[in-house]
């Protein structure tokens, strides 16, 4: 079987594949897109047991319960690393009451009440009050303690006599008579029942009113109930029957909540809330609607573009990227990957870049061409493909490791942006090397193609290869004075960031950022007054949207956030809206801010180990320091424009640092390729020629992702116009540099290297492969 047809049925199966998978298996929205809550818990050590994965893991399988007693619709409970446990709550809004019931210890103990605690007279009291004995029935000892009963009295308590592990069920009731109101119904296993009815049997033997014939139940530590004995309970018999109930001034939610933590049983370690969630249900939707707007409005200026400039082949390749969106979409549903808004916006990036393959193939087919139109059109295209092969594996390799840094160093939705970035990677190269391949490989054995090449755009040079052929100027010849040039824009940059600081968000200081929508419109600086009078004089109130309103403290509770909105909705005289809340513990904030200066070095040193490996040192040096540019450009222009430097702004600076790469990488294959053949040429010319010959690739790449990055910012809304904005900066940034900072710069570090330029490739049998005869045949 031949190349061409196992290319084919490879191309058919794979999109059958992503077909019905994509039919079949619905996607798994984050809850930033469907609305919902997302709590972030990190266990902690108790004096008896250590956090770590055993203990988090029963920690899990204990919150669950939990919230399947909440009744929410779908939650999900998982364990990340070794002390986090994720929980997210689709459409719960209000995380209050998600947020006290999952998070509490739970710890249910049962205690002997050993008499009323009378506070100490005070030196100028001469007057005598002795304090009750306690019970002879239990010494004082360490394990006594004071607490405060639901009645606000001083009370002590022996140690516990049973807990919460003796407890075998809990139910919220209500009395059928209407005259007790609500209780909670207990049930005892095993041991439980019978220390139940000792605990019991010995505060019997107390007269009824005396203190002692209580029996004080204690949840975390705050007494909930301390009910009397009642009086026909006999002395050392107690209550029988493994049963009991709990009551107290309970509410119907009151009762329930308790009776679903009873039920749900106590957490091994306590727990600590280190990251809080929470999108409304419009804000989702309609980011999704944004989002779908730009990215069709995106695709089809980019399809028109790659039409006009490549023809049937550009069309063909819009039809291979069609293909490409279908196989990324599946490997996502397949994967049960999460598809939140960072993810759905790297989604339509990775369109963006999966036109670089078609252009960097189409490119080449057209040098092939244009060197021996007498080959015809199927060995240009052919080798079009073998030639582009080493640029795309390296280019895409570097916007992997992009990726990977952002699934394994971020949180949160960046993650979901990482793994859709990553999986459009590989589709893309998928669609470009295979499917337009098959699709390309048909077109031009078709004979009515062959008479008529120019259709196909292969055999057209194109308007700005023709313009750089008549022109042959020579960029390299001031390469000083674009590496001067580079530093003065380094320098503002830097400056930016020292003079105007970077608005660092939530994810990297720590606190709380809450977006509010209002029915009524309300100045900046009038709900800057209410949200101060609500107790919060130093929280950053700034305009988001239109009639939006966020609010962004350092330390804001779930209640104080409840007493916000209320004064902000009574202020305006309408309804306000949570649209999103985010809740960053400090803890958290300083190792997220400490993964982004990782991500980045790492991405340093990793990149220029690769790029030294498959080229040179002086090449992987000069890529690097180019990346290191446009990485401190997109940052230094933030901080003059006032832009919060957040999680997704991390998620796009990534982004860019894979995109410039990939642009330098483009180059310096061509560097490598010159130089091997042409070792008699001053290193500066052939880079200079190597940078003539890849503009228009760089400039058709730019043009196709600029289009839906515009369409993103325009028609995105706000959750993706600065993610848009910093990337069209990295393109715009990184097409410059790779031209001109790492251009000239290679140049100046090779002439202080003292390795050889790189070996002739020989090109008898390799390029005699892909010539092949005008009728078709292979040599």
């Amino acid at each position: 079987m031949s190349a061409p047809v196992v290319r084919a049925l490879l191309a058919l199966g794979i999109v059958a594949g992503a077909v019905w998978v994509s039919v079949t298996t619905p996607a798994r929205l984050g809850l930033d897109l469907k609305g919902g809550t997302q709590i972030v818990l990190e266990t902690q050590d108790s004096p008896t047991v250590k956090a770590g994965t055993e203990s988090t893991d029963r920690a899990v399988e204990v919150l669950r319960r939990r919230v399947d007693a909440l009744g929410v619709s779908e939650p999900s409970l998982t364990r990340s690393g070794e002390r986090r446990i994720i929980v997210e709550l689709p459409g719960v809004q209000d995380p209050r009451e998600a947020a006290e019931v999952i998070g509490r210890t739970a710890q249910l103990t049962f205690h002997p009440v050993l008499g009323v605690e009378v506070p100490a007279p005070s030196p100028s009291d001469s007057s005598t009050s002795p304090s009750p004995a306690p019970s002879s029935s239990a010494a004082p000892g360490e394990a006594e303690r004071v607490v405060t009963d639901e009645r606000g009295q001083d009370i002590r308590i022996a140690a516990a006599a049973l807990t919460g592990e003796g407890v075998k069920g809990a139910s919220a009731e209500i009395d059928p008579q209407g005259l007790g109101g609500w209780f909670v119904s207990l049930d005892f296993r095993g041991s439980g029942g019978s220390a139940w009815q000792d605990l019991t049997g010995a505060a019997a033997c107390a007269p009824p009113g005396d203190p002692t014939r209580r029996v004080a139940i204690v949840l975390d530590e705050q007494v909930i109930s301390s009910p009397q004995v009642d009086p026909s309970v006999a002395c050392d018999v107690g209550i029988t029957g493994g049963s009991t109930q709990i009551t107290g001034s309970f509410t119907p939610d009151e009762a329930k909540d308790l009776a679903a933590l009873i039920r749900g049983g106590a957490l091994p370690v306590p727990v600590e809330v280190i990251e809080q969630r929470t999108v409304g249900p419009t804000l989702g939707a309609a980011a999704i609607d944004a989002s779908a707007k730009a990215a069709a409005i995106g695709v089809a200026l980019t399809a028109l573009f790659i039409v006009i400039m490549y023809r049937l082949l550009g069309g063909l390749a819009m039809v291979a990227l069609a293909c490409y969106a279908v196989i990324a979409y599946g490997a996502l549903v397949a994967l049960g990957a999460t598809l939140t808004l960072p993810g759905l916006a790297g989604f339509v990036l990775a369109i963006g870049m999966a036109i670089d393959a078609n252009v960097l193939v189409f490119e080449r087919a057209r040098e092939e061409y244009a060197a021996q139109p007498t080959m015809g059109l199927r060995p240009a295209v052919t080798a079009g493909f073998t030639r582009a092969w080493s640029a795309i594996i390296d280019s895409n390799v570097t916007t992997l490791l992009a990726a990977g840094l952002l699934f394994f160093l971020a949180s949160g939705p960046v993650r979901g942006f990482g793994v859709t970035l990553a999986i459009g990677v590989l589709a893309s190269m998928l669609s470009a090397l295979v499917i337009t391949r098959v699709l390309a490989d048909w077109a031009v054995r078709r004979k009515g193609v062959a008479r008529r090449p120019e259709i196909t755009g292969i055999a057209l040079p194109g308007r700005v290869r023709t313009w750089l052929a008549e022109r042959d100027p020579d960029l390299m010849r001031h390469g000083r004075r674009w590496l001067a040039g580079s530093a003065v824009v380094l320098v503002l940059a830097v400056s930016g960031i020292a003079w105007r600081g970077l608005d660092l968000g939530v994810e990297f200081t720590g606190g709380r950022l809450v977006e509010y929508s209002m029915s009524s419109p309300m100045s900046v600086d009038d709900a800057r007054e209410v949200v101060s009078d609500a107790g919060f004089p130093r929280a950053v109130v700034q305009e988001s949207g239109a009639d939006n309103v966020s609010v962004r403290t350092g330390d804001m509770t779930n209640d104080q956030e409840a007493q916000v909105r209320v004064a902000l909705a009574e202020a305006s005289d309408g309804d306000v809206t949570k649209q999103r809340d985010e809740l960053i513990g400090p803890s958290l904030g300083d190792e997220l801010r400490q993964k982004a200066l990782i991500a980045l070095g790492v991405a340093l040193l990793v990149q220029m180990a690769y790029l030294a490996i498959r080229f040179r040192w002086t090449f992987g040096a000069a890529a690097v320091a180019a990346m290191a540019h446009d990485a401190l450009v997109l940052v230094g222009i933030f901080a003059w424009l006032g832009k919060p430097v957040d999680g997704v702004f991390l998620a796009a600076l990534l982004t860019v640092i894979g995109y410039s790469v990939n642009d330098s990488v483009v180059v310096f294959d061509r560097v490598r390729e010159l130089w091997g053949s042409q070792r008699r040429r001053g290193f500066d010319r052939v880079v200079n020629s190597a940078i003539l010959q890849t503009v228009p690739r760089t400039v058709n790449t730019g043009l196709g992702a600029v289009f839906i990055l515009a369409a993103l910012a325009l028609l995105g809304g706000d959750s993706l116009t600065d993610f848009a904005i910093a990337l069209l900066i990295g393109i715009a940034v990184g097409t410059y540099s790779s031209m001109f900072t790492a251009g000239p710069l290679v140049i100046e570090l090779e002439k202080r290297s003292p390795s050889p330029p790189p070996q002739v490739r020989t090109p008898s049998a390799a390029r005699q492969r892909e010539r092949r005869d005008s009728s078709g045949a292979v040599v």
